[in-house]
């Protein structure tokens, strides 16, 4: 018998086209992975990629070709669509440890020539003062609270308590911020990526997929070579956006209608708008079919049949034994759950990195109202705060006549968005596990508290093992850190 061997090829000695087309001959080749690449150049793993990637349509083999891209000073609205790919992985400037300088904003193409753009400038102005001028207050609110300890340098006592203020001052942050990340995808990911960034409706973003394009061609020239805008992508967004106008006006025409009984329609910001009653059954019975022997059928009849003490033994041996460090099994994937959710920007800038989940967000826009962090108020900085987001919401409708896409640049992160998702329970267990811990944001810890107590109230069996802080609430938190009337 042959010995094991297991070992890397290296993009220090091979490109990564290269490298795929090793891992893709061995479907077909008795030889050794080395000795594959060894036969190979670039020239003949262009040809390779040319005939099947992109001829025939193979495009799994893309997937072995792994780029590591590095992206600098573009908006947090262009890090949505650049971060909006499910199987990459990235990792972005946080607002929680990182401050913002006073000209670290983007200024969109779209405005130049363009009658608002030095409204849009100033207003922009006027949320990274405030921001600015917002951190020392806040600052000397958390020091009365939390002194530094005997000894502790400024340095590091900063570090220690930066999170606690700037948490509170990051809601002003307007989505033209600039902020920098890295991006990991194979090819395969990054066509498809370069694909929907140049299809998008702003020129920033059509703008960073050009660029990204380019510079993955210097690694994988073959792979990303036909990465252009997709019509059906430019046309289907057309097609609904002329929709909407459409009924906006209707509704206008209404005499019934205004804003804000459309906003007053909503009664709570998170709703559980989908789930299987039988969910917690089915899970059990996947368990049951992976370690058994019966079908599915039988399974679900097992489970059906059995008494409340038998299930709680059976969600028990499923669940029992995860420790905080432990992935539950994928059987939890066979039930799921549908939301609505309207949270802060800010909040959504986390949430959206669970790419597990399926999620439809609406364009970020200034009309559903914007938090009030307790800690701004506390401070004596409400009335700069308000003035600051009043501004921007002002600004926002001025240029979303013109250009709905391009005002939202405007809108800080205290603003509210709305949010269509669907996730599965092992996603809800990783979800609520991790935005729910003690040193996460005090917006997302809301979020993933109430999704764990929705989620319990439907599957109290299979959610009484999301392991969460021993007696917090989501109204605890909305509590101690946002004030009434935002």
């Amino acid at each position: 018998m042959p010995p094991r061997q297991i070992y890397l090829l290296s993009p220090k000695e091979l490109s990564p086209e290269t490298i795929a087309v090793a891992f893709a001959k061995t479907s077909r080749s008795p030889e050794s992975f080395r000795e594959i690449a060894a036969g190979l150049s670039d020239e003949s793993s262009a040809e390779f990629h040319e005939k099947w990637v992109v001829g025939f349509g193979h495009a799994s083999v893309a997937e072995h070709a792994v780029l590591h891209i590095a992206i600098e000073n573009v908006s947090r609205l262009a890090v949505e669509s650049i971060e909006s790919n499910r199987l990459a992985s990235y990792t972005e400037k946080s607002t929680r440890y990182q401050k913002w300088g006073q000209a670290d904003f983007y200024i969109p193409p779209e405005l130049e020539g363009h009658p608002l753009r030095e409204n849009y400038i100033q207003t922009c102005r006027l949320l990274f003062s405030t921001y600015a001028q917002s951190l020392t207050p806040v600052r000397e609110l958390i020091e009365r609270q939390f002194p530094p300890r005997d000894n502790e340098i400024e340095e590091a006592y900063d570090r220690r308590i930066r999170s606690q203020y700037v948490d509170s001052c990051r809601f002003l942050l307007p989505a033209a911020s600039l902020a920098n990340l890295s991006m990991t995808a194979n090819a395969r990911v990054l066509e498809n990526a370069i694909r929907k960034m140049r299809s998008h409706p702003l020129a920033e973003v059509r703008q960073i997929g050009a660029e990204i394009k380019r510079v993955a061609q210097g690694e994988v020239p073959t792979l990303v070579k036909y990465a252009e805008a997709a019509p059906y992508l430019v046309e289907t967004r057309q097609g609904f956006e002329e929709i909407h106008r459409r009924e906006r006006g209707e509704r206008r025409e209404n005499k019934n209608f205004s804003a804000h009984s459309a906003l007053s329609a909503v009664q709570d910001w998170c709703t559980l708008v989908d789930y299987d009653p039988d969910g917690e059954t089915k899970v059990l019975a996947a368990a049951l079919y992976r370690f058994g022997e019966m079908t599915y059928a039988q399974a679900l009849q097992t489970v059906r049949s059995a008494l409340e003490p038998e299930r709680v033994n059976l969600a028990e041996s499923l669940l029992g034994r995860l420790s905080c460090y432990d992935t539950p099994l994928r059987e939890l994937e066979h039930t799921s759950y549908t939301f609505e959710l309207i949270l802060d920007q800010g909040a959504y800038a986390e949430f959206k990195r669970h790419r597990m989940m399926t999620q439809t967000p609406q364009a970020l826009s200034a009309r559903l109202g914007y938090a009030l962090p307790r800690r701004i108020a506390a401070a004596g900085f409400e009335v700069p705060y308000r003035a600051a987001m009043e501004s921007a919401a002002e600004m926002y409708e001025r240029m979303a006549a013109r250009n709905p896409q391009v005002a939202a640049y405007l809108v800080p992160n205290g603003f509210n968005r709305r949010v269509l998702f669907t996730m599965n329970l092992r996603e809800a267990f990783a979800f609520c596990q991790l935005r729910a811990a003690e040193n996460a944001h005090f917006s997302i810890r809301r979020v993933a508290l109430r999704l764990a107590e929705e989620i319990h109230r439907v599957h109290p069996l299979l959610a009484s093992y999301i392991q969460l802080p021993e007696g917090e609430t989501w109204q605890g938190v909305e509590a101690e850190y946002f004030a009434a009337g935002g």
